[in-house]
C-alpha cells in the first residue's frame, strides 16, 4: 500500500511519477524498497490520469452493511428454549406449596 501511497504523494505534490521519485519517497519513509514492486507500480500508472481514476474511485458507491438473514432452524429452536424458561419461572408460593407437597 505504501507504493501506491508513494505514487498518490508525488502526484499531489506536482512531480513526476517515477522509479526513482517513488524509490526516494519510500527511502524517505524508512520502507525497505522492493524494486520489482516499483516497476510494476509505474508499469501500471502508465497512461493512467491519476485526477480521473480517484475521482472515480470516491463517486463509487460505498457497500451497504450486511442485513441479518432469515432466523434459520436454529434460531427458532432457541427462540422456543427461551419461551419455554419463561414459563419454567414459578412464583415463590407456588415453589413452596410443592415443596409441601413432598412433605405431606
Amino acid at each position: 500500500m505504501e507504493y501506491v501511497y508513494s505514487a498518490m504523494v508525488l502526484h499531489a505534490a506536482k512531480k513526476p511519477v517515477t522509479e526513482e521519485n517513488i524509490t526516494s519517497v519510500l527511502k524517505a519513509a524508512g520502507v525497505e524498497v522492493d524494486a520489482t514492486r516499483v516497476k510494476a507500480l509505474t508499469a501500471a500508472l502508465e497512461g493512467v490520469d491519476i485526477d480521473e481514476a480517484t475521482a472515480a474511485a470516491v463517486a463509487a458507491p460505498t457497500p451497504v452493511a450486511a442485513q441479518t438473514p432469515a432466523a434459520g432452524p436454529d434460531e427458532k429452536k432457541d427462540d422456543k428454549k427461551k419461551e419455554e424458561k419463561k414459563e419454567e419461572k414459578v412464583s415463590e408460593e407456588e415453589a413452596a406449596a410443592g415443596l409441601s407437597a413432598l412433605f405431606g
